[in-house]
């Protein structure tokens, strides 16, 4: 999440009248048009020790967690012990997950389609949880098949921008919701009560935040020119000068205002079934292993280690995600040897399972739609009408 859905550069009610900003390049967008120019021109120096130093990243912090790893991993055999009925619903749940995810983000695009949404997301996913920091790559691979599929390029920037910000804030309240039971007389580590109210604090800061940005031009325009004045010192003589950055922000701001627009509570709705369900198949998998930790504890459990996964360090928070959620589930008072399967269990669903599905739903995609860079008009796959 934090370059994948790269801020838009303007939105289709300011592209109609010619604002500022309209049909500026965001960060996909260019990440878009950086594969397809590397495929014509061998690597840079500049590229290949980037790219190495991801990837030495990305090796050291899985060294680092390999002992929680490899205790995980070595629960694959005791998968068969899992109670089947709460397996199923574990799978069940996740599925749920994956629809209300999709759901969420076709109303962002304002598609009527599903199926150029559901393809370019698995496939996106799946570069994603594929290469270290992988998600501007997977975001730019997503943005592509879209356009090919007919989607307007502000529609998708914007549409994507406000979906990433949307889970992001939504993964950020979940420990509040915890805190209710903790100060109700659940008992809890004091790590994870630590986790909860950092958590809380955290999700404060941000909807005030939020709240000041969305409402009022002055600080993100400042923010804007701060930004752009240091980025122009640090790369003088080197870069040509980034100019009119506050007004690109205001731009984009103004995208996800126009993105979501009335249509809050569908995606109150979709985003509390997107992490419910999410939520729903770690409690399912822990009862398949025949644990019963109050639910409250899991919640800050499951809530600390997808924060932990939106940094990207490994791919799809490999290894980073099962060192940290097996120790928060021993901290919720799961024992260690339930604590790992069901982490197992969780990952299978939620990680390996979606992995697998982007090949074939890239293979799908351009069985209908061929090529990139063929752009089918067809209203079906452009926007909804409002």
């Amino acid at each position: 999440m934090g370059e994948p859905e790269a801020k838009a550069g303007g939105h289709q009610g300011n592209a109609d009248n010619g604002s500022a900003g309209a049909g500026q390049r965001s960060a996909v967008v260019a990440k878009a048009a950086a594969i397809q120019a590397a495929q014509s021109r061998p690597l840079s120096w500049k590229t290949v020790l980037k790219r190495g130093a991801g990837l030495a990243a990305a090796g050291l912090a899985i060294y680092l967690v390999l002992p929680s790893l490899t205790e995980v991993l070595a629960s694959w055999p005791r998968l068969s012990t899992l109670a089947p009925v709460w397996l199923a619903v574990a799978l069940a749940a996740e599925l749920a997950s994956f629809t209300c995810n999709f759901g969420l983000q076709r109303l962002a695009l304002r598609a009527r389609s599903w199926f150029p949404v559901v393809t370019a997301g698995l496939a996106g996913n799946a570069v994603t949880g594929i290469l270290p920091g992988g998600a501007a790559a997977g975001a730019a691979v997503q943005f592509e098949m879209l356009g090919t599929a007919g989607f307007d390029s502000d529609t998708v920037v914007g549409g994507l921008t406000a979906f990433s910000l949307v889970n992001v804030a939504a993964l950020l309240a979940l420990p509040v919701l915890a805190i209710p039971a903790m100060l109700g007389g659940a008992v809890a580590s004091p790590g994870l009560v630590h986790t909860a109210f950092v958590g809380a604090a955290g999700f404060l800061l941000v909807a005030i935040a939020g709240a000041v940005v969305l409402r009022t031009d002055r600080p993100l325009a400042a923010a804007g020119r701060a930004a752009e004045r240091l980025r122009n010192r640090l790369t003088r003589g080197r870069r040509p000068a980034l100019t009119g950055l506050d007004a690109r922000l205001l731009a984009e701001r103004d995208a996800i205002k126009s993105v979501l627009d009335s249509k809050w509570p569908q995606a109150v709705l979709l985003t509390t079934g997107r992490i419910g369900f999410d939520y729903g198949c770690l409690l399912a998998a822990l009862r398949a292993t025949g644990a019963h930790p109050r639910p409250s504890l899991v919640l800050l459990a499951y809530a600390a280690a997808n924060v932990v996964a939106l940094v990207p360090i490994t791919p799809g928070g490999l290894g980073l995600v099962e060192a940290s959620l097996g120790s928060l589930l021993i901290l919720a008072g799961v024992h260690a040897s339930e604590a790992f399967l069901a982490t197992l269990a969780y990952r299978l669903a939620s990680y390996w399972l979606p992995l697998l599905a982007g090949p074939p739903a890239y293979l799908l995609f351009r069985q209908r739609y061929g090529p990139a860079g063929d752009r089918p008009a067809s209203p079906d796959h452009g926007r909804a009408p409002r």
